[in-house]
């Protein structure tokens, strides 16, 4: 049913095999609990209908990561934290020969997020136990009930994947899909740039001179969680770093009384966050205030608006969430407002959905460009 590879030599074979094939089912099992970097305990691969599972805490993977780089099509189903740790471990920027067949899923009507659980019994009708989920992945020896739940992650997918793309080829609607899939990677391996960070943390209602503290915050944090391998929310979480700039403490009494702050985070790193704090630079490089999200456009806007995306989805078949989601006419919205070029649009924007949708629903939001200016006054 699988071999589970724990040599290196052994690896050699399951890379021999490979290269007699273009297509490859994947997955990995891993920890990211107490780290900022994902740990890896076993890499599946279903290649030519042979499972294998590989050792992630004894092999050198590096040839197999090079071959899943190299490969025609690596099929997925949920790939956003498989390609994460691909892009850790192989130390590549782009993965862009991906099939998610939970996105193939989502455009052929199951929903969003469609387990593959669920997704094996609706397609192919077979059922297989997902009871290994919380599982200690880097403890060794493996049980023979945690080798046989990651076996079955990818026993059934190739054939799932085969099921999809021929329903997907019969809507003519296949090349959609796999042009979402590079958007997913391409969006996986863009990391914010450190000045950047706090716009995660930040609203409208902050000030300027609160902006810049995040900011400050926000770059120490991130330097620190890399440096320490941990999670973010071991140093700051996003809600302790807002209590942080609105009370702006003075000293350590008064940092001991914000939200959810650790007490050996005040004992070790006290005086650096009060000097972040307290020390910033000259007002002209604060932060712009962030503007204000958009309720709502006006009705006949938004009715144009609905309509327009309704048409598509009716024309081309596919569920209106999968066409436009809430973030991508955000986009939009402060597109319009702020005139900011078209190259900073997320992928998902300027792909096949820009003849579509970006552009006609460009041209329908300009008519609503006072309404939406007034919505996104910034805070005095």
């Amino acid at each position: 049913m699988y071999q589970f590879i724990q040599e290196q030599q052994q690896l050699n074979h399951v890379l021999d095999i490979m290269n007699q094939s273009a297509v490859y089912a994947l997955d990995s099992e891993f920890i990211k609990v107490d780290t900022f970097w994902p740990k890896l305990g076993v890499f599946q691969i279903n290649v030519a209908n042979q499972v294998y599972l590989l050792d992630g805490a004894r092999l050198d993977l590096n040839p197999f990561w090079e071959k899943i780089c190299s490969a025609k099509q690596n099929v997925f189903h949920a790939c956003s934290e498989d390609i994460d740790l691909i892009y850790h471990y192989a130390k590549v920027a782009e993965l862009n020969n991906v099939f998610d067949t939970q996105i193939a899923m989502s455009f052929l009507g199951h929903g969003l997020q469609v387990s593959y659980q669920n997704a094996l019994k609706s397609v192919l009708n077979i059922e297989i136990e997902k009871d290994q989920t919380r599982s200690d992945w880097l403890a060794r020896p493996l049980s023979d009930k945690q080798l046989c739940y990651a076996a079955n992650d990818v026993i059934y997918l190739q054939q799932l994947s085969d099921q999809l793309q021929q329903q997907l080829n019969q809507k003519q609607l296949l090349g959609f899909v796999l042009e979402d899939c590079v958007s997913l990677t391409q969006e996986i391996a863009q990391e914010t740039p450190v000045e950047c960070l706090y716009l995660d943390v930040g609203n409208y209602r902050h000030s300027r001179r609160q902006l810049m503290q995040l900011q400050q915050l926000a770059a120490w944090r991130e330097q620190l969680i890399k440096v320490l391998n941990v999670p973010r929310s071991f140093i700051l979480k996003n809600a302790t770093m807002i209590d942080l700039v609105e009370k702006n403490p003075k000293n350590h009494f008064q940092l001991s009384t914000i939200k959810q702050i650790r007490p050996n985070i005040i004992r070790e790193y006290g005086k650096t966050i009060l000097d972040l704090l307290k020390f910033l630079p000259e007002k002209d490089a604060w932060p712009l205030s962030m503007s204000r999200p958009v309720k709502m456009v006006t009705p006949d806007i938004a009715q144009r608006v609905e309509m327009h995306i309704h048409g598509v989805a009716q024309n081309l078949d596919i569920p209106k969430d999968i066409l436009m989601r809430k973030k991508w006419l955000n986009e939009l919205y402060h597109h319009v407002v702020f005139q900011k070029p078209e190259y900073d649009f997320s992928p998902y924007l300027t792909g096949w959905r820009y003849e579509l949708l970006t552009r006609p629903l460009l041209d329908i939001l300009q008519n609503d460009i006072t309404n939406l200016r007034q919505q996104m006054k910034v805070a005095p």
